[in-house]
């Protein structure tokens, strides 16, 4: 039987990691699938691990270069025989419901090529945590649901590879790049929701578990804020001016003021007003410079359980 949906793991030198992302794929209540693990170079220990789960379905692409997450992703979706690929991140795993209910979602769309995402439950050391806590309004643009925020809190908007769901057709059009070191998910959102015929569909219920804690040592590579200035500067004319300034101020803020750049406080702040930055951009830019980041947290986490407890109260 031919699969409806293949499944594109990338990976590198996570065997045991890999594994149970693997495991929670094959494991779907949907299973007219294929699972395809993408190891993003020579990695004969993943292998090994790869080749003691006894299922058929599973497939084992070894590239001989490295070259990254998105080369990887790209590879599954050139290998896959499903109509629809949904992806996985190999430090994630999968609900057993995951792709019954995203695919029940993405047949009864009314658009052509339907992006379909959904909720997620963000484990760290810390706790669980339901993200995102809303989903994109009807006339809301994209770029300002992903990168711009509203609160003063993260997890208000958020689209994750893990919960990805898509057709083939869609990702041959718009491939991931591979000249990108950080923000792939994002660059590909942004280009892919440009077409005519695509729009994103939520599942509402949490349907994967994204492991905050294990996104140190990935396939993607790491980068510094100069990588995210770069990135936003070349994709202005996919984002409106309130993304563009919010994604300086907040995300590349966040990441030179991690590094104590002092000297590009002034320089990143006079490129966000080229913007249309609000209220809320400022704080949150002050507060990443001013604020130590382990102060941010313990005030956020605080905060987060007071708003759980009087929920559930």
């Amino acid at each position: 039987m031919q699969p409806i949906i293949s499944t594109v793991i990338p990976t590198r030198n996570r065997p045991l990691i890999v594994e149970r992302a693997v495991k929670s794929a094959l494991a779907q209540t949907f299973t007219e699938i294929e699972v395809i693990v993408v190891i993003d170079g020579s990695d004969a220990c993943t292998r090994e691990v790869l080749e003691e789960i006894d299922d058929s379905r599973l497939k084992v692409i070894e590239l001989p270069v490295r070259g990254g997450a998105a080369a990887a992703r790209n590879a599954g979706v050139s290998a896959a025989v499903g109509e629809w690929i949904a992806f996985l991140d190999d430090d994630d795993e999968w609900f057993p419901q995951k792709l019954e209910r995203q695919i029940e979602v993405a047949k009864g769309s009314q658009y052509e090529l339907p992006i379909v995402a959904s909720r997620l439950t963000a484990r760290s050391p810390k706790g669980d945590y339901i993200r995102p806590r809303r989903f994109l309004s009807l006339s809301e643009p994209i770029s300002e649901y992903l990168l711009a925020r509203n609160s003063l809190f993260q997890g208000e908007g958020l689209i994750q590879t893990s919960v990805l769901l898509t057709k083939k057709q869609l990702l041959q059009q718009v491939p991931f790049r591979t000249d990108l070191l950080r923000h792939q998910d994002w660059d590909w959102l942004l280009r892919a929701s440009n077409l005519a015929g695509i729009g994103i569909e939520f599942v509402s219920e949490p349907l994967a578990i994204w492991y905050v804690d294990e996104k140190r040592n990935t396939v993607s590579t790491t980068s510094n804020w100069r990588n995210s200035l770069a990135w936003i500067q070349e994709n202005k004319n996919l984002v409106t001016p309130r993304a563009y300034s919010a994604f300086i101020m907040v995300e590349v803020g966040a990441q030179a003021a991690q590094e104590r750049a002092w000297q590009e406080f002034l320089p990143l702040l006079s490129e966000a007003i080229l913007g249309k930055p609000q209220l809320i951009d400022f704080l949150l830019y002050f507060g990443l410079w001013l604020i130590p980041q382990e102060t941010r947290r313990s005030i956020r986490a605080l905060l987060t359980k007071q708003s759980s407890s009087i929920k559930s109260a």
